[in-house]
């Protein structure tokens, strides 16, 4: 008889029969309804929550259609370039304005006044510019300076309307048509726009307090933009390095988990003691940071005294930097340690829980690359989200108003089409008006709805992201319980246990995890809402509202969580018996409520334990890139690109290591709660006789027997 398949000693086997006596059926006291010849995932089984199907089907085709009109309507330009008063966009290649990527603004203080807000039109001339003015003029001056020589006119006409071809004619009437600005001041361009929700550029002259109030305090956003450009130009020189370090992250990954098979509990407790000496260097070294630069002058000046800057070397010569990371690498080591001190003993428990998961994914290495798929599918997913928020965003249509000179027009902020305004007695009525681009928009249904849509488009990617990460979880589910159940291991294992459960997961419960996923959906569109609300209810008086707001934010994560948690083992009962969301979620509640001790040993301290494996590879492969991008492995100093920042490379390739090392322990973590709930199952069904004997491993047994003791 093989090894796994055992007979426990009487005491064992009277202790359990002693202990199911005391126990009630997961099945509300109907024992019979247990399979004698149960063996894991069963095969003759149903659709599930059919409905719920049907609806989730019905929605992705709305969504497929969803975005063909936002296509058909959108224009990815609105959102890219400005767009002068004329409805045309400043910078777009193969239009008069290819090289005018700038917009100018005649007058920005008109910009300033509340009826903005309501009209959604700033009532000054825009117009595409190449560049912004480098030099002072009034238009007064130039007149004068015109009877001698052309030159102030060439260059003053620069920033005139187009075809403006009259240097003589009155100021009065120039700055009452807005032919030209009657002041332009040097500034740089500034990175803000008034009617539409993208950034733009934009010179903003008309008197010089007007240069002040536009560009003063504005330089830190031309600053980020040149560090974005930067950051840009760091990528382009180091993606092949970036590609390299997340190649052996991946690599490291995979002889991680092959190690867990065979060392498990040596390799676990090797990345503890890592982690920990890690950041005891870390501890040392910021204090050994933090004594010298005390005693520098000017050293002691604060993160808030310079602000932001662009080179992130300037805050490691401030001692305020290394004593926020003293603090906080000390806060992170005293809180693994007490981990460890006070959950010891459940530590070792957890530590033998993943070895006998690792031999269930030694099995089926084929789940170590199913994330691959989900990352694809939520790609995809992603991407569609995104293109489609950008048409629906621009698919508006060009909304042209009357801008009035005098106050007192009776067309002022009236909707007027350009090509047949010379036409209208508006000039006639209102000398100096013109019509102009206000905004997109627009009066038919479709424009009216346009927020509804870009709500629905958020709450219908959330419900697509949740059902992929709910496929995943249950595919793997339905994969590692055929291990589990498995009679002789590895003979009795099915076939592609991986493809066997994604296609029943595919075609029978469909509906019962776009049910769990639609529940998770709806509770974090109410997380988004309330982080809208939060938003805009900063710096307001009423601190009762803010208080509720805080609450429901509380309560909705908590809500969040346990919903996370109670669809991951719904979907694990599902891939087992095959039934619909609700019956499968509350049968795992009460088997969950059953075993709650040794719940507390898997949630936590196991995911405690991976935590430090993906933080410990990371880390690693960080290492590594710091070394190689600061220039301190001598064998490659030649091959290190030239950098503006080099934690850019650094950064991307910590934050990508991390993701892939995720991406693999969320395989084990999945695993080892499949296995958890097959257990507690097996010690309900089976008793450890000859004639219902256990499937798990002796091991296995042991380990778990041990945590209702602790």
């Amino acid at each position: 008889m093989p090894s796994n398949l055992y007979t426990l000693d009487n005491s064992i086997v009277q202790s359990e029969m002693a202990r199911k006596s005391d126990v009630p059926s997961p099945y509300y006291g109907e024992p019979s309804k247990f399979d004698p010849t149960f063996r894991g995932p069963i095969s003759n089984r149903s659709c599930t929550d059919v409905f719920c199907c049907v609806i989730f089907i019905i929605v992705i085709l709305g969504y497929i259609a969803l975005g063909t009109v936002a296509w058909l309507h959108g224009d990815p330009r609105k959102v890219i370039y400005p767009t002068d008063s004329y409805g045309q966009f400043c910078g777009q290649k193969g239009t008069p304005n290819a090289k005018k990527s700038i917009l100018f603004y005649f007058n920005i203080l008109k910009c300033a006044n509340p009826a903005v807000l309501i009209n959604l039109q700033c009532p000054t001339t825009q117009m595409c510019v190449s560049k912004c003015p480098d030099r002072f003029a009034t238009y007064t001056d130039m007149q004068l300076q015109y009877q001698i020589t052309a030159a102030p006119w060439e260059y003053y006409r620069l920033f005139c309307k187009p075809g403006f071809n009259n240097p003589t004619k009155p100021v009065a009437q120039v700055l009452r048509d807005e032919d030209c600005p009657s002041m332009i001041v040097p500034s740089r361009p500034c990175n803000t726009h008034t009617h539409t929700h993208t950034h733009k550029h934009f010179c903003n002259y008309g008197s010089f307090i007007m240069a002040i109030v536009s560009c003063s305090g504005i330089t830190g956003l031309v600053d980020a933009k040149e560090v974005g450009m930067k950051i840009v130009e760091d990528y382009a020189a180091s993606w092949n390095w970036i590609l390299i370090g997340l190649v052996i992250a991946l690599v490291v990954s995979l002889i991680f988990i092959l190690l867990l098979r065979f060392t498990a509990g040596l390799l676990l407790w090797f990345t503890i003691i890592a982690v920990i000496l890690v950041i005891a260097y870390g501890i040392w070294h910021c204090y050994l940071e933090f004594s010298l630069l005390r005693q520098q002058p000017g050293a002691d000046v604060t993160i808030v005294d310079i602000g932001f800057q662009t080179d992130v070397t300037v805050y490691l010569h401030l001692s305020q930097t290394w004593l926020i990371f003293l603090i906080a690498l000390c806060t992170i080591e005293a809180s693994i340690l007490i981990i460890l001190i006070f959950l010891r003993r459940r530590v070792w428990i957890a530590i033998a829980l993943l070895r006998e998961g690792s031999k269930a994914v030694s099995y089926i290495m084929s789940t170590l690359f199913y994330p691959i798929i989900t990352f694809l599918l939520l790609a995809i997913c992603i991407s569609y989200f995104s293109v489609t928020s950008v048409f629906l965003a621009s698919s508006g249509d060009a909304i042209y108003k009357v801008m009035a000179a005098e106050p007192n027009c009776m067309y002022a902020n009236k909707t007027c089409d350009p090509e047949t305004f010379n036409k209208t007695n508006v000039s006639k009525t209102c000398p100096g008006a013109q019509c102009t681009f206000a905004f997109y928009g627009g009066e038919t249904p479709y424009h009216r709805y346009l927020f509804i849509l870009q709500l629905s488009n958020l709450l219908i990617f959330l419900w697509l992201v949740n059902f992929i990460i709910a496929l995943g979880q249950c595919t793997l589910a339905g994969a590692f319980a055929s291990y589990y159940w498995a009679r002789r291991k590895p003979q009795d294992i099915p076939t592609c246990p991986l493809f066997s459960s994604f296609s029943r997961a595919i075609r029978y419960h469909t509906g019962s995890l776009a049910f769990g996923a639609l529940i998770l959906a709806l509770v974090q569109m109410a997380r988004v809402i309330l982080e809208y609300l939060d938003s805009k209810l900063k710096g307001a008086s009423n601190v009762a509202a803010r208080f509720l707001l805080c609450c429901l934010k509380c309560c909705f994560w908590c809500l969040e969580r346990f919903i996370k948690f109670m669809n991951r083992n719904a979907y694990i009962m599902i891939a087992i018996y095959g039934k619909c969301f609700c019956t499968s979620a509350r049968d795992a509640f009460c088997l969950l409520m059953r075993n709650v001790v040794r719940v507390a040993v898997l949630d936590r301290v196991t995911d405690f334990l991976l935590f430090l494996g993906k933080v410990l590879i990371a880390g690693s492969v960080g290492v590594i890139a710091f070394f190689f991008f600061t220039h301190k492995i001598p064998i490659v100093q030649e091959d290190v690109p030239t950098l503006h920042y080099y934690w850019v490379p650094l950064l991307t390739v910590i934050f990508g290591s991390y993701l892939i090392a995720h991406g693999f322990f969320s395989v084990y973590a999945m695993c080892v709660d499949t296995l958890f709930l097959c257990f507690c199952e097996d010690l309900e069904r089976n008793d450890g006789s000859p004639e219902k004997p256990f499937l798990m491993s002796a091991e296995l047994h042991s380990i778990l027997r041990k945590t209702e003791h602790h």
